[in-house]
């Protein structure tokens, strides 16, 4: 059997602060599943929590992407290529039937997978997993064209050979803020406008920045909720209130894309920052603005001049689970 590890088989899958996809948002397109097709050409079993028993006949071939769905989740969607999510999978050759790529199956959710590094190796599977959720057992069968020729050269596949996939989702982050709306007083506060992606436009008013750490939620999910010391996956945008102008953003779009969204733990953001997500749920947008002696202080940083109050627009994805 050839058989190369997960961390090989997508390279750069778990580089998730690098790129992440289009900004415009549409409705996803669904792969239709096709059981009785699949049936024909690939047997598997086994609960969607363990490692699939497979058995395929091969050599295996498809023209056109297969899907079929042997367990439907209730959780978060993946409804863009922007998003995050944990899965484990078991990759087989086309022309052999081996198994050449697998993960641990071992019930681990730190790992976590960006969708946009899933496009780039194998854009096949991305399209068959657009609409499953957490908890859904997908097998896929791929073309030749839906595997990224350098991926199949890595991964020892022909250059016309298909390949069968068994994914099960385990965890899908949040592609923006979701649920309800709350109503705060605008008076001397920055005003938040959203793209239908989620993007958020900024208005500073012009008035004289609170002196105090001021923390609004603006949309308030119903996820779980940010404990001290947790990772969060978020996007942010960040505005110094003076100059009115964005320093950083995950939303940043750089040829078409935008970056993906952050992982971030206390110690890594200034204290207005972190304490602007302690005790948020998981799907809230959050309106922070921060004074200079929680953020950067009398300190320069970066694009950010001293003595700065900051503005930060935060959606929370996600909470990452420690290994």
């Amino acid at each position: 059997m050839r058989k190369i590890s997960a961390a090989l088989a997508l390279v750069g899958l778990t580089s998730v602060g690098l790129v992440g996809c289009s900004v415009e948002a549409a409705a996803p397109t669904c792969v239709e599943g096709d059981s009785d097709a699949m049936a024909s050409l690939v047997t598997v079993e086994g609960s969607p929590d363990s490692e699939p028993r497979v058995e395929m006949y091969s050599p295996f071939h498809v023209d056109d992407v297969l899907v079929e769905r042997l367990a439907d989740g209730d959780g978060p969607e993946l409804a863009t290529d922007s998003q995050l999510l944990v899965m484990d999978y078991s990759f087989y050759a086309g022309d052999s039937g081996e198994l050449f790529a697998t993960t641990a199956y071992d019930g681990d959710l730190s790992n976590v997978f960006s969708m946009e590094n899933v496009v780039s190796a194998l854009p096949g599977l991305s399209e068959a997993l657009r609409c499953a959720q957490a908890g859904s057992r997908v097998v896929v069968g791929l073309p030749a064209d839906g595997i990224n020729p350098d991926y199949a050269a890595q991964a020892g596949l022909a250059e016309d050979e298909s390949m069968l996939a068994v994914v099960d989702v385990r965890k899908v982050y949040l592609p923006q803020a979701e649920g309800e709306l709350r109503y705060n007083s605008s008076l001397g506060m920055p005003t938040v406008v959203r793209a239908p992606d989620g993007r958020p436009g900024v208005i500073i008013p012009d008035a004289t920045a609170p002196e105090e750490l001021v923390v609004q939620t603006l949309i308030e999910g119903d996820g779980d909720v940010v404990e001290p010391g947790d990772t969060v996956r978020v996007h942010y945008t960040g505005l110094t209130w003076a100059e009115r102008e964005v320093f950083d953003s995950t939303w940043d779009v750089e040829d078409g894309e935008v970056r993906a969204p952050a992982a971030l733990s206390p110690d890594q953001v200034v204290p207005g920052f972190a304490a602007a997500l302690e005790g948020q749920t998981v799907g809230s947008q959050v309106l922070a603005v921060i004074p200079p002696d929680q953020g950067y202080g009398d300190q320069a940083s970066g694009a950010i001049p001293a003595g700065s109050t900051l503005v930060f627009v935060i959606d929370i994805l996600g909470v990452d689970e420690t290994s």
